[in-house]
């Protein structure tokens, strides 16, 4: 069931029940999509306006870039729970079955996929918000720090889920790697996102 098209409440229901998805991925997800959407916002309410004429390129084609970003964040919640189907398949193998390894493994891998992608989604949001943050309507500048906030929530979120999932993987150097992409993610952005939310903060 694709939980982005029930209501808010349905989906905080679902999420804090015993169901197996949504979990943190999919969350990981919905909030990027909504932290990309407050940057958004704020080129709507730059759009159009005779001061930031000089600008208005610029952000009419960063809008269009979210919202693509914010369709694929959308529809990875789903994807996250697609994801997780081989694993919880994998889990249910007898462990005397001599697949039992082989399976497991590809479904972990497989298992990261989702998230890693959500995580890539809100690093390309985080600069994009970067711009709306120093070019948009200083009247929005704060939806620009709260996107920011949002995103990096989402980012952090889903390295978990991919570091979950490669603690308990076999082969260590494909671990490592998927390690080592997500560690390069969060080294990155999460130094970002704060430096946005900074100098937004710094406005009141």
């Amino acid at each position: 069931m694709d939980m982005t098209k029930e209501s808010c409440r349905k989906f905080v229901e679902v999420l804090a029940s015993n169901a197996p998805a949504p979990g943190g991925g999919g969350a990981a997800a919905l909030v990027g999509a909504i932290g990309t959407a407050l940057g958004n916002m704020v080129g709507s309410l730059t759009v159009g306006k005779k001061k930031y004429a000089a600008v208005e390129a610029e952000i009419v084609a960063l809008q269009k870039k979210c919202d693509a970003l914010q369709t694929e964040l959308l529809d990875q919640v789903e994807a996250d729970d697609i994801g997780f189907v081989p694993l919880a398949r994998a889990y249910g193998i007898p462990k005397d079955d001599p697949n039992r390894d082989a399976i497991l493994e590809e479904a972990t891998v497989t298992a990261c996929a989702v998230p890693m992608h959500v995580m890539e989604l809100c690093c390309q949001a985080i600069d994009a918000i970067a711009v709306f943050a120093e070019k948009g309507s200083r009247l929005a500048v704060s939806d620009a720090g709260c996107g920011a906030a949002c995103c990096k929530a989402a980012l952090q979120a889903a390295s978990l889920n991919v570091f979950i999932n490669t603690k308990s993987l076999k082969n260590r150097e494909t671990a490592q790697a998927l390690n080592d992409k997500a560690n390069a993610m969060l080294d990155k952005y999460c130094p970002l996102a704060d430096e946005i939310f900074a100098q937004v903060r710094a406005n009141f």
